[in-house]
């Protein structure tokens, strides 16, 4: 592989979500201003919508995302970038010497007025091909207090098992996953999974593993993908299974978006 995909988002003074194909994939506010990561798993044949969102909502509750837009007048100085480039391997995921594929801008001059959340797409094609991923043939799904549970018991037991040092249990649920990204970035499964066995036993090893309490109450599912996946989320709009933070300000989360076939959860991001 010479080259690699990356999203870029940049923004100055507001907050920004990006998402590629119904995907959230990055957000960044005052304390994180730029992100960059590798998108190779999230693209599809064709078309691939990007799409960015000023002032985005948050995301962990379906009345959050009822709220009425919110009407805002522009400084002059907010601005945020979003960029799809193709850096060779090891070069830096830069505008100015990468190939950009895709971006969409919002820069509104000073007194302009606009709405909160706002939303910008694009459709672009891709110089490129990868296999056609298995959360495309997802079903659309429902959020129902059934699913809910179903999905609180899945991310409890994993919790659970990795608290105590078994990540076997963690490893299967996330066998898909893990086969179709390391397809994406031309590696080896078996590698890959033993890779992420050893991370999470070394995590444990050094007492890394605490999760917060995860109830009913604080577990919520945001439909992604238009629906094909849903993204197991905590209170705070971070994935669900995410440990508190140790005695040098660090946590550990682990993101889990499932899809549900013929009543059992599959982990496919």
């Amino acid at each position: 592989m010479e080259r690699l995909l990356v999203l870029k988002l940049d923004a100055v003074d507001c907050e920004a979500e990006a998402s590629l194909n119904g995907v959230p994939l990055a957000r960044v506010d005052a304390a994180r201003t730029c992100a960059i990561l590798p998108i190779h798993e999230y693209t599809v044949a064709g078309p691939n919508r990007l799409t960015l969102v000023i002032w985005p909502r948050p995301a962990v509750t379906p009345e959050s995302t009822a709220l009425p837009p919110e009407a805002r007048v522009a400084d002059g100085k907010r601005m945020v970038q979003l960029r799809i480039l193709l850096p060779r391997i090891g070069s830096m995921a830069d505008e100015s010497t990468a190939r950009t594929l895709a971006q969409l801008e919002w820069a509104p001059p000073e007194g302009e007025g606009y709405e909160a959340p706002l939303s910008l797409t694009e459709n672009f094609g891709l110089p490129v091909s990868f296999p056609r991923w298995r959360w495309l043939e997802a079903p659309a799904m429902d959020d129902t207090p059934t699913l809910r549970a179903q999905a609180l018991k899945v991310v409890q037991e994993l919790g659970q098992d990795l608290a105590t040092g078994k990540p076997e249990r963690f490893l299967a649920a996330t066998r898909l996953r893990i086969e179709e990204i390391a397809v994406a970035y031309q590696r080896r499964p078996h590698e890959e999974t033993e890779r992420l066995r050893n991370r999470l036993l070394a995590l444990h090893a050094e007492r890394r593993l605490k999760w917060r309490a995860l109830t009913p109450d604080v577990l919520f599912l945001r439909p992604i993908a238009d629906g094909r996946l849903m993204e197991c989320l905590g209170a705070d709009g971070g994935p669900a299974l995410t440990t508190e933070s140790d005695d040098q300000g660090r946590s550990v989360s682990l993101p889990l978006r499932v899809t549900a076939v013929e009543g059992k959860l599959y982990v496919l991001r």
